[in-house]
């Protein structure tokens, strides 16, 4: 399979975006996890929280990289870069 060669900036922009997917996805993981009977109702729980630094350090990584309103660009750099098994 081949690789892509990307530039540090396009590098750190598709590590930026993973790590955001990942706090995404334990954020909603943990809303959306197992039940208990310590939780309460979903009514009474906050909803799921990304830490905003997060958030604000994908947009400047994509913006440094030129990829910003350019998602075909970037999702292509990042399936040739880490492809989904």
């Amino acid at each position: 399979m081949p690789t892509a060669v990307l530039t540090d900036r396009e590098r750190t922009a598709v590590q930026a975006y993973l790590r955001l997917l990942h706090t995404v996805r334990a954020a909603f993981g943990e809303e959306f996890g197992d039940e208990c009977d310590a939780c309460g109702p979903p009514h009474d729980r906050l909803p799921p929280m990304v830490p905003p630094i997060v958030l604000a350090e994908a947009e400047r990584a994509l913006s440094e990289a030129g990829l910003t309103g350019n998602e075909e660009e970037f999702f292509r750099l990042l399936h040739s870069w880490c492809p989904t098994p």
